[in-house]
């Protein structure tokens, strides 16, 4: 189980917020999967320097020592996922990344996820949403779940559509993209 959890990185919203630790820790965290720091173990110099070019592609360096405590939603989002590729994984799980972000925080991190595949193209990624907004343009599949069951899984372009989203929330739905961003709506 220990090996398996070195080739995936979670980024999980609900990390733990009572911890007064800066950005550059937080990605630290990463390496032992710990909430804190293990204060037994020698962080690096490489280690460290990885933290801060992870923090770099997401948009963090100048957040760089910001304490998490303090750290808007959207910054605590990018910093959690640099934490999750902190031991350098072949896939990240991000389970609704964009919970409780405004709009700008929403796009910064959207824009970050959609940098970050472009920059670590052996990457694999799946991510969890209700909600299509919180889709990045660099989305190639998806799979729609209705209590448990499959949908409709498959290329994005034919797997999210008017007449699929309308079945898996079993209410009528206009599906929109622009820009290689989704909108819904009722009808």
């Amino acid at each position: 189980m220990r090996e398996l959890r070195t080739h995936i990185g979670h980024v999980d919203p609900r990390h733990r917020l009572d911890l007064p630790l800066t950005a550059h820790d937080v990605v630290l965290t990463g390496l032992t999967n710990t909430p804190e720091l293990d204060h037994r173990r020698d962080y690096i110099d490489v280690e460290h320097r990885h933290a801060d070019e992870l923090l770099e592609l997401l948009g963090m360096t100048d957040r760089r020592t910001s304490v998490w405590t303090t750290m808007s939603q959207g910054e605590r989002g990018r910093t959690l996922i640099a934490r999750a590729l902190m031991a350098r994984p072949s896939l990240i799980l991000l389970d609704e990344p964009a919970t409780g972000l405004d709009l700008a925080a929403r796009e910064q991190l959207l824009t970050s996820v959609d940098q970050l595949r472009r920059e670590v193209p052996d990457l694999a990624s799946v991510l969890v949403t209700h909600h299509l907004e919180d889709l990045p343009a660099s989305t190639s599949h998806a799979l729609l779940l209705r209590d448990g069951e499959s949908v409709v899984q498959g290329h994005v372009d034919d797997a999210l559509t008017s007449a699929t989203i309308t079945k898996c929330f079993d209410h009528p739905v206009q599906v929109r993209r622009d820009g290689g961003r989704w909108a819904a709506r009722s009808t």
